[in-house]
């Protein structure tokens, strides 16, 4: 005798795919929020000059890795410095937009898991922005370091910073490009099962690499981000395993969750209430007088 489950629980296996109109919009929504949120912390130059003076002198008591060594592999070849600045100026916003897009088709919970959790990194990004605007390094001179993107091309900035109508240049703490990268690649092993899944990993380690070699970022702003989202990650209820499809079973002699016997000397055992797939039946030896007990299974059995 096999055991089979309904159509309808087997549907409860698969949460529903939110309705894309309204996932469009919610989507670009946060996007505008961003933009806007970075737009607003803008116009303090001078406090941003004096929050990276102390963000550099915090790491130098830290004894964090010095930025310029990064940055002396780059600039050993021009070719790699260009790929480092298009990598962060093309990568950030449509990997991340890829991600979703990719989840929201495939697997609707972790979609909608990964959505939350980065609204929640990014508003607490955008309060962060607000009260401690930072200079990166390549505008703050103490560091010695050189603006790769101004110099090597690609930029998406502009020449102005205090100026700028596009992007909010002292909004370093934190660094979202690595934040997003690193839920990227936790999003992307935690809603699919390749053993070589785990080679998701060289995004947020490729973003680190070129973040702070070309002089976007700090170490602390990538620690302070990858800190925000563990936040968000305990919060935000990530979606569970798959729990096996459960077996209810009624009339005289069965029992949910012990073997039961049935009158055609066949013993089942009931799965119900625990993960996994419920286990096939196996044949024992009938007794020589077994009147027929009603048996009751979901879906189909034979």
């Amino acid at each position: 005798m096999h055991a089979r489950t309904g159509p309808a629980e087997r549907e409860q296996d698969t949460p529903a795919r939110p309705p894309l109109v309204r996932e469009l919009l919610l989507v670009a929504g946060l996007f505008l929020v961003y933009k806007f949120g970075r737009q607003a912390a803008t116009g303090h130059t001078a406090e941003a000059f004096r929050n990276a003076h102390r963000v550099w002198d915090w790491e130098r008591a830290l004894r964090l890795p010095d930025e310029g060594t990064v940055q002396g592999v780059l600039l050993h070849g021009g070719t790699l410095v260009q790929w480092a600045n298009t990598y962060y100026t093309a990568v950030h916003f449509p990997a991340t937009l890829l991600f979703l897009c990719w989840l929201y088709w495939r697997s609707p919970g972790h979609y909608v898991w990964a959505r939350r959790v980065l609204a929640a990194l990014t508003g607490a990004a955008l309060v962060l922005h607000v009260l401690m605007p930072l200079a990166p390094p390549r505008l703050f001179t103490a560091t010695g370091l050189v603006d790769t993107g101004r110099v090597y091309g690609p930029t998406a900035y502009s020449a102005a910073p205090a100026t700028d109508s596009v992007a909010n240049q002292f909004a370093a703490m934190p660094s979202l490009h690595v934040g997003w990268a690193v839920m990227v690649a936790v999003g992307l092993i935690a809603a699919t099962r390749s053993r070589w899944r785990w080679l998701w990993l060289l995004h947020p380690l490729t973003t680190l690499f070129v973040v702070i070699g070309t002089a976007n970022h700090y170490w602390l702003d990538a620690v302070v981000a990858v800190a925000l989202l563990s936040v968000a990650l305990a919060c935000v209820r990530a979606p569970g395993r798959r729990r096996g499809s459960r077996i209810v079973r009624s009339g005289p002699g069965m029992r949910s969750g012990h073997d039961v016997r049935t009158g055609h000397g066949v013993r089942g055992t009931a799965a119900d209430g625990w993960p996994g797939t419920a286990k096939e039946t196996e044949p024992v030896a009938a007794p020589a007088r077994m009147s027929g007990l009603p048996l009751a299974v979901s879906g189909t059995a034979r």
